[in-house]
Order: C-alpha cells, then structure tokens, then sequence
C-alpha cells in the first residue's frame, strides 16, 4: 500500500538549499516534492534525480535558488545496495512488475554468478528498463508499456565501477513453490545507469530470468545516507513547532552545498566587484580546464565559473548584490 505524505504545512518558509531526504518505499520521487514543497512552505522545490517507487534512500532536493544547482548533481556517480532474485524475469525488471518468466534457478554456483558480475563491469552499452521515464516520441517509456504498447530503447553508455556480491546466494520460493536464488549486492555506477537493467542482464547472462526485489541508493556524489533525513523526523519537526515563533526546517545552505560539490576559490574584492557586472574573465584562472568551480566572497557564493582556455566563464550566477 502506499504510504500516506499527508504533511504539515510550514509556516515559516526554508532558506535556499539542499535537502538530502531517505526516500520511503512506495512512493515516487515527485511525491516526495510535493511533501517537501508543504515541509518547507515554498513551490520551488525539485529532485536531482529519480528513484522507482520500490526504491528507497538518498534523494537530492534543490530549495529555492539550489533548485538551480540540480542539474550539475543529477549527473554526479551513485551507489546502491541492492538484492537480486534469479530464477525469474519480470515486465519491469523488478518486485513491483507481473512475472514473464519463471524458470527457476537451484544449481548456479557463486563462482558463476561473481564471474557473470565481472563481465558486466566498466565502459558498457546498456539498454534502459521498459518501464522507465526515458521519452519515445514524446511519451514516457512506462506509459507506453502501461498502454500494451512495445517499447524499444536505445542502448546507451554507462559506466559501472563497482557490481559486486555481498551475501551467500540464499534459497528461496515463488509463491507457486519454484525454487529461486537471491543474494545482495552493491552497485557504484554512473548517472543514467539502470540497477533494474543490471538485474534483468545478469539474468540473460545466467540463462535463468533476475529481477531487483530491493533497491536502496547509499549515495549520490558526496552525500550519503548519513546526511539523509526521514520525511517523518520532518513532518515531526514542523509540527511541533511554536506558533509564536516557528523555525524553518534545516537545510544544507547553498553556499556549502557548491563548495561540497566543487572545487571552491575565493574571489578577490576586485574580482568580486568585476562578477557582479559579470565579467568572468578578471577572475584569475587558478583550477584545470574544463573545472566547474565555486567562486565565493566573504563565505557567500556568488556564481559557477568554468575554465574554457585561460579564461573562466560563467556556468551559472547566483548573486549580483552589491559587495
């Protein structure tokens, strides 16, 4: 069943920021917005990034001007922890999706199933999950699927660093007494990598069907679950908060969300003075090229600057205030 997001409504509005938020399971990615947009009293609210509604963990909310810093973290590297069944496919390549195939699996080895994983690590061309939100002539992969409709997708380079088993391979049953494989696993990989898609070529490679029954994301660039907060320790927060002087729920100020996220320099007076007339060009180039950089002034960020030759160009502003 779906978990209710029914949340309180701040009545103090959240500064610009970051908010990395544990994701329950049964919910989308957009539903977590929505109840972030009444845990934070503000409309700008998005995600850097979605995760399945089976899945749960780090999910990377932007909050008023840090919603513009999202589109550098939707393509930062991501981890997972994840569990496999082998033995039977699925139309969506997970627990949530109908069963296509069940053919079983009782005599894999693990050396088999480790030797299947290493052939799938590094630089690979990956086709995407069926159901997923890549567009097909301008309509939603899984809204095709959900119409019947055969969806064909373009296999597309990702790089997985890291696809390695954690447990023992643990016999189990389909509900219909087939007997099955499942074992854990962590995944560090690049943005547009599908888990759902690992699971389901893995099972094409043992010959036996896989899909993901678990789904966990432990990371997402330099934040991990332990920066994470329950949207219920937020929802507890705003409610027990004093009319006569209600707080904001916490975020991670945009200032340090950028410099966790890149390389920082710190402007010089005249450099800052020139940034706000946005002339990037008089800040001295110290960082390589083709680095997007923090730029701050007085502990302030003030832009996004990237390196193009022996010049900084600016990727994005955030403040033209007067110094």
């Amino acid at each position: 069943m779906k978990p209710r997001l029914d949340m309180p409504r701040a009545q103090v509005s959240a500064a610009d920021g970051l908010l990395i938020v544990d994701k329950p399971r049964g919910v989308t990615s957009h539903d977590v917005v929505g109840a972030v947009r009444r845990l934070a009293a503000t409309r700008k609210v998005g995600h850097a990034g979605t995760l399945d509604p089976m899945a749960t963990g780090v999910l990377v909310l932007g909050i008023g001007k840090a919603t513009r810093l999202l589109t550098f973290i939707t393509g930062a590297d991501k981890q997972y922890r994840a569990r496999v069944l082998l033995g039977a496919a699925t139309d969506s390549d997970d627990a949530d999706g109908q069963i296509i195939s069940a053919q079983g699996a009782r005599d894999l080895s693990a050396e088999r199933v480790d030797e299947a994983l290493a052939s799938m690590r590094g630089e690979v061309m990956q086709v995407p999950a069926k159901v997923s939100a890549i567009k097909v002539g301008g309509k939603r992969a899984h809204a095709l699927h959900r119409e019947g409709k055969t969806v064909k997708l373009q296999a597309r380079p990702v790089v997985i660093s890291r696809l390695q088993r954690t447990s023992d391979l643990m016999p189990t049953r389909l509900s219909d007494g087939t007997p099955v494989l499942e074992f854990d696993l962590v995944v560090e990989c690049s943005s547009g990598t599908y888990v759902r898609a690992i699971a389901r070529d893995l099972g094409e490679i043992l010959g036996t069907g896989a899909h993901l029954t678990v789904l966990r994301r432990t990371r997402v660039g330099k934040w991990t679950l332990d920066d994470a907060v329950t949207l219920d320790r937020l929802a507890s927060f705003v409610s027990n908060q004093c009319e006569e002087d209600p707080h904001p729920i916490d975020v991670l100020s945009l200032t340090k969300a950028a410099s966790q996220q890149f390389e920082s320099i710190e402007l010089t007076e005249s450099e800052a003075e020139a940034m706000r007339h946005g002339n990037a060009t008089k800040v001295e180039v110290r960082t390589p090229d083709g680095q997007i950089t923090a730029c701050t002034w007085k502990g302030e960020v003030r832009a996004l600057l990237k390196r193009s030759g022996k010049k900084y160009q600016p990727v994005l502003v955030f403040s033209t205030d007067p110094l």
